[in-house]
C-alpha cells in the first residue's frame, strides 16, 4: 500500500511533453508518482544508506585473511560506491522497482570473519562471486521466482511488517538512542535506552529532534518530508558538532563536519581480484561449500523479504501477492553479488533503506537511477557524501517503520495456522536482527503447524523443500560438528 506521505486522492499532473518518453519507460504517471516524487525518493534513500560507505571498508578492512593480509580502506571505499552506483542504476532501469542496491550487512561479516581467515581474500571474494552465479542459475530456472510466488500473501504482508520494525530497530541502534548492554553486565537486559540507560549526549538529541520534525512532517503530509528532516538535521548536527566541539567518536561512524577537501580521487585497485575457485583447496571442499550454501540462503532470503516488503508498500503487487518484472529483478540481484565479489566489496544485495525513497513517493526504478548516479558522484565526492552522521538519517528508518507497519492491518489474526507464523516472521527479524532469520522462523514455523492440524496438502511443495532448507540453515553448527568442519 502506498506509504501516507503521499496524498493519492489529489490526481497526478500530466508529464511534460519532454518528458513523455520517460514517463513510459519508467510507467511514473500510470503508478501514481512523478518525476519530482522519483527524485526526492532517490535522494532520501541514498541519504539512509549512505553509511554504508563507511561501514563496508570498516568491516572489511578491519579483518585479515589466511596470511594476515589487509585490504586498503581507500580502495574499499572505491569498490563499495562504485558497485552500489552501477548495480543501483540497473535495478532502476531493468527492473524499474525503486530498489536500490549495495554491500549486504551480514553477508560482509561473514566474507570477513569466516571466510577470510580460511583463505586469501581473492579466494572469499570468489566464493561471494559463486554463490551470486548460484543465484543468478536459480534465476533462470525460475526456481527463485516460483519459491516467491508459493509464499502464502500473508507471510508476505508479515514480511513488510517485520522488516518495518527491523529497520526502526536499526535507526534506533544506529542513533544511540538504545544500546546493547554488555555481557560483563551480567543482566538478562539485552538492550538499553542510552548507552548508559539514561539518553545522554548531543549527538542523541539531534536524533530525537529528527524523529519529531520527521514524524510531524509525515502527519502533516508534506512533500518530500523525509529528505527535509534528513537535510534540515544534517545541518543542525554540523552546527552542534562546532559549537560543543565533540570528538569525532561521539557520532558514531560518521562526524558531521564540513570536509576540508570535497574532492576525492578514486582507487579502483581492488577490481577483479578473485580466484574462483582457489577457497576449496585453502579451506576444502565440504568447508568452502558450507560457506557458499550460507552465502546464498542468506542472499536469496534477504533480497527476497526486502523486494516482497518494498514493493508491498509501494503498493506495487498484483492481487496475488506479485512483484513486478520478478524474473529481473531477482536476477539483477544475483548479479549484484557478482559484482561485488569480483570488486572485493563483499555480495552486494537489495537494501530494506530503500524504504525511505518509497515513503517520499517513489514508484519507479527512476529512483533508483537517481540513488545510483548519487553514488557514482560519491566515487569523486566522498568526503561530502560521509557528512550525515546517523543521527540525521536514522529518524527517517523510525518513520519508514511506522509506514511498513500499517501492512499488519491485512493479517487475519483469527486464524492461528496462519498468524502465528507471521507473528513469528514478523518478531524474529528485529529480535535476531535479521530479514532472512525472520523468513525462516516463519517458514518452520508454518509447516510445522500445518502438518500438526493435518492440512498438509495447504503446503506448497517448494515451501516444504525451503524449510527443509531453513532447518538446515538453524542446525548448521551441530550439522558441522557432525561433519568435522570447523
Amino acid at each position: 500500500m502506498p506509504g501516507p506521505v503521499v496524498d493519492t486522492d489529489k490526481p497526478v499532473s500530466a508529464p511534460p511533453p519532454g518528458g513523455k518518453a520517460l514517463d513510459r519507460y519508467f510507467r511514473i504517471s500510470e503508478r501514481g508518482s512523478t518525476p519530482g516524487r522519483e527524485i526526492r525518493g532517490g535522494f532520501a534513500t541514498f541519504f539512509t544508506m549512505a553509511y554504508i560507505l563507511v561501514l563496508n571498508p570498516i568491516i572489511l578492512s578491519g579483518a585479515t585473511d589466511k596470511f594476515g593480509h589487509h585490504l586498503s580502506t581507500t580502495q574499499l571505499v572505491t569498490a563499495t560506491a562504485l558497485v552500489a552506483a552501477v548495480m543501483t542504476a540497473v535495478m532502476g532501469v531493468g527492473g524499474n522497482l525503486p530498489l536500490a542496491v549495495a554491500a549486504g550487512l551480514g553477508l560482509n561479516a561473514v566474507v570477513a570473519f569466516q571466510l577470510a581467515p580460511k583463505m586469501s581474500w581473492p579466494d572469499a571474494m570468489g566464493l561471494v562471486v559463486l554463490e551470486g552465479l548460484l543465484i543468478c542459475v536459480l534465476v533462470a530456472t525460475g526456481l527463485r521466482e516460483a519459491i516467491m510466488n508459493a509464499i502464502p500473501l500473508p507471510i508476505k504482508q508479515a514480511i513488510s511488517v517485520g522488516i518495518g520494525l527491523f529497520i526502526a530497530f536499526i535507526g534506533f541502534i544506529d542513533a544511540g538512542f538504545a544500546s546493547r548492554i554488555p555481557d560483563a553486565a551480567k543482566t538478562t537486559v539485552p538492550v538499553q535506552l542510552g548507552g548508559t540507560g539514561t539518553l545522554t549526549g548531543w549527538p542523541v538529541l539531534v536524533f530525537c529532534l529528527g524523529v519529531l520534525l520527521t514524524v510531524a512532517l509525515v502527519a502533516r503530509r508534506v512533500k518530500g518530508a523525509i529528505l527535509i528532516s534528513i537535510v534540515v538535521m544534517t545541518v543542525v548536527a554540523i552546527v552542534v558538532n562546532e559549537i560543543a566541539d565533540l570528538p569525532a567518536a561521539a557520532w558514531g561512524l560518521t562526524a558531521p563536519k564540513v570536509p576540508d577537501d570535497v574532492v576525492a580521487t578514486p582507487d579502483f585497485g581492488l577490481i577483479g581480484h578473485f580466484s574462483l575457485f582457489g577457497g576449496f583447496s585453502e579451506a576444502g571442499v565440504v568447508t568452502a561449500s558450507l560457506f557458499v550454501f550460507t552465502l546464498v540462503l542468506s542472499d536469496f532470503f534477504d533480497a527476497m523479504g526486502t523486494i516482497v516488503g518494498i514493493s508491498s508498500e509501494a503498493g506495487l503487487l498484483d492481487d496475488k501477492g506479485r512483484v513486478p518484472n520478478i524474473g529481473r529483478v531477482l536476477f539483477i540481484d544475483g548479479a549484484a553479488a557478482v559484482a561485488g565479489g569480483a570488486a572485493s566489496a563483499s555480495s552486494n544485495t537489495a537494501y530494506v533503506e530503500s524504504a525511505a525513497g518509497v515513503g517520499e513517493g517513489a514508484r519507479t526504478g527512476l529512483a533508483s537511477v537517481v540513488t545510483g548516479a548519487l553514488f557514482a558522484v560519491a566515487l569523486f565526492l566522498s568526503p561530502l557524501a560521509a557528512v550525515v552522521p546517523s543521527q540525521a538519517a536514522a529518524p527517517a528508518l523510525v518513520a519508514v517503520g511506522f509506514l511498513l507497519m500499517a501492512q499488519v492491518r491485512n493479517i487475519d489474526w483469527t486464524q492461528y495456522d496462519i498468524a502465528i507464523p507471521a507473528f513469528l516472521t514478523i518478531a524474529a527479524m528485529p529480535f535476531t536482527y535479521s530479514i532472512t532469520n525472520g523468513i525462516g522462523a516463519g517458514f518452520l514455523s508454518f509447516v510445522a503447524i500445518k502438518l500438526a492440524l493435518g492440512k498438509v496438502r495447504e503446503v506448497h511443495p517448494l515451501v516444504w523443500g525451503v524449510s527443509v532448507c531453513f532447518l538446515a540453515y538453524f542446525a548448521i553448527d551441530p550439522l558441522q560438528q557432525l561433519l568435522n568442519v570447523k
